[in-house]
């Protein structure tokens, strides 16, 4: 719920080792190193170096653990953590359309880099893989620019590469009620991750090249808002209130197979805390923009969270013009209480 910084690096690892010493090791070399990292300080000795000088530009890290660092997709319990993995926490189901890449999805364990400068971000990632060696390793990476959504109710309504703005109805950190509702995991699921949450990344390609041949009117009905205010269709502000039953020219103004009619919380019957960042990772073999939306949800839940509104989604009429490319799911912990604990310390010690 921190106000979102501008650049994000996100990591997936695959754990190397076998021995539990050594990965409770590690994460607790890695709260150290974090520690520095979001105060501006080095990582400590035999840092890279590249962030020398920076400040620390509002960086934040999170962790999380995935499905398979508590049971193998072979059925292994290598840490055994099996019994704790809580019920929620299980890969996504697939869904219509989907294009997933399985090298650049899942991972047993992923870090979040938030901060409003890349090479602070990237800085803190890279050092953590490295205080990581021979522990874990890379599985999969992604850079992101330019947050597409808000957080906070004193940021602007940001925009995503389709040139609308992204997360008007986003759950903002100043809705304490809400969050407890949607985004904070209590102890129903299971007891040392009372007080974390459920964080679900999905790549996302745009078909840019497509989208810009659409006339704005077309791109308006499909989103479900004006592409220059961002209001609601048949509104004029962007906070206006959206009006599903309003009509416009004898049809409904926000059409119903709409972006916005179907991911509604009042129609998607839930809700979660988007944290996405727009991507752009060169040209594909046809000389088309790989880019899109790296889109980062927290919830509660996974399966009344992001399953739900994906499934509600099934006939967006966004849906012709993404590709969902990438997909992976974790547990988060509760943040660190004091200066002795240290991330996992409660699925751990449990």
């Amino acid at each position: 719920m921190t106000p979102a910084q501008d650049r994000l690096q996100f990591v997936a690892l695959d754990v190397m080792t076998d021995s539990r010493d050594a990965l409770v090791e590690m994460l607790k070399t890695w709260t150290t190193a974090a520690r520095r990292l979001t105060a501006g300080q080095d990582s400590g000795p035999e840092d890279t170096g590249e962030a020398a000088g920076l400040p620390p530009s509002g960086l934040t890290l999170t962790v999380g653990f995935g499905p398979t660092l508590f049971t193998t997709p072979n059925g292994d319990d290598r840490f055994g953590l099996a019994s704790r993995r809580p019920a929620p926490l299980t890969e996504l189901p697939p869904f219509p359309g989907d294009r997933l890449d399985l090298a650049i999805s899942g991972g047993d364990l992923c870090v979040q880099a938030c901060a409003n400068d890349p090479q602070v971000a990237v800085h803190a990632v890279r050092n953590l893989v490295r205080l990581g060696a021979g522990v874990v390793r890379v599985r999969w990476s992604q850079l992101g620019f330019g947050r597409t959504s808000s957080t906070s109710t004193a940021q602007a309504t940001p925009r995503n590469l389709l040139g609308f703005k992204d997360g008007t109805a986003n759950l903002k950190a100043e809705n304490s009620s809400a969050l407890d509702q949607f985004v904070w995991v209590g102890e129903d699921a299971a007891a040392w991750l009372d007080g974390g949450t459920y964080l679900v990344t999905r790549r996302i390609r745009m078909l840019v090249e497509n989208w810009d041949q659409m006339p704005a009117p077309d791109q308006e009905a499909i989103i479900g808002r004006t592409k220059s205010a961002g209001a609601p269709l048949g509104q004029r502000e962007e906070f206006d209130p959206t009006d599903f039953n309003a009509v416009r020219g004898g049809q409904p103004a926000i059409p119903r197979n709409s972006h916005v009619f179907l991911s509604h919380p009042n129609n998607a019957g839930t809700a979660i805390l988007r944290r996405g960042y727009s991507f752009v990772d060169g040209t594909d073999g046809a000389g088309q923009l790989d880019a899109g939306l790296f889109f980062i949800a927290f919830q509660r839940d996974p399966e009344r969270g992001f399953v739900q509104v994906q499934r509600n989604l099934s006939g967006d009429a966004l849906n012709p013009f993404v590709q969902h490319t990438s997909s992976a799911v974790f547990a988060c912990p509760p943040g660190v209480r004091d200066a002795d604990d240290w991330w996992g310390r409660t699925l751990f010690e449990a």
